[in-house]
């Protein structure tokens, strides 16, 4: 099992990379291209803001290692986690289209990520735009995971909020190789996972001792184990659907 924490060993394929081969097939001459989006990764401290609401920016961030948090504060000092920011993940869509950023995104950990000019995003569409249309279905997932999580807070029970937000994690940190069938390391904490989820702590603890003790669930030392995916799936309606959309090619052989 990966760590999301550790730095990247020089020379390994970029998350985004693997990210995007899981579903979509990558031209020999876009790989170097990627590469080079990758390559200019920055450390940010724990705690630190990388991007900050209200604030003008005009760069996306590839995060190599790390995790971080899109949120927002309201006036009355209530917090709302929007997602998690793993790596392979491009932070800083949708704000780059607006005056200034709509949320926050402050760092979990100690994180490497490789700030990339938005004009040169716009600009791929021009030089490179196959590349640029995987990189768009890139941010079509993000959207599909603020979708789900509309859906968690407005209709789910506390017990599948909790249980699809675990589920949610799993395949995406599976994508990039940094978790294996059933388990993964991430410093979740109970506060976060209440203010991701709409939820209280103290009912975000009664959930994860609820699953605990169903023998599907255990979270130690950082560690999140699902001892039984299957059944959590069918517990919590978790499909894996809006994280595996349909693939780059086939929209472009039916343009074809």
């Amino acid at each position: 099992m990966g760590s999301v924490v550790l730095p990247a060993r020089p020379g390994a394929t970029g998350p985004l990379t693997q990210k995007l081969s899981q579903s979509i097939p990558l031209a020999a001459n876009e790989l170097p291209l990627l590469r080079d989006l990758q390559s200019g990764s920055q450390f940010y401290r724990r705690g630190q803001e990388i991007i900050v609401e209200g604030r003008s920016y005009r760069k996306l961030f590839i995060v190599m290692q790390g995790v971080a948090m899109r949120y927002r504060i309201l006036r009355d000092g209530r917090r709302h986690v929007l997602n998690l920011v793993l790596p392979g993940d491009i932070a800083g869509v949708p704000g780059c289209f607006f005056e200034s950023a709509l949320y926050s995104i402050r760092t979990l950990t100690d994180l490497w990520a490789s700030p990339v000019p938005f004009a040169r995003i716009i600009n791929m569409f021009h030089t490179h735009p196959q590349l640029a249309a995987k990189l768009f279905w890139s941010f079509s997932c993000e959207a599909a995971i603020y979708a789900e999580h509309l859906i968690a807070v407005g209709r789910r029970t506390a017990l599948e909020r909790v249980g699809h937000f675990l589920l949610e994690l799993l395949t995406r940190l599976q994508a990039v190789k940094l978790a294996d069938e059933r388990s993964f390391y991430l410093p979740l904490t109970q506060e976060l996972i209440a203010d991701a989820l709409g939820l209280s702590i103290p009912y975000v603890n009664q959930v994860l001792r609820s699953l605990r003790d169903d023998n599907l669930v255990c979270i130690k030392d950082k560690v999140v184990v699902i001892r039984d995916v299957e059944a959590l799936s069918a517990l919590v309606d978790f499909e894996r659907n809006y994280l595996k959309p349909l693939s780059i090619a086939d929209l472009l052989n039916e343009v074809a």
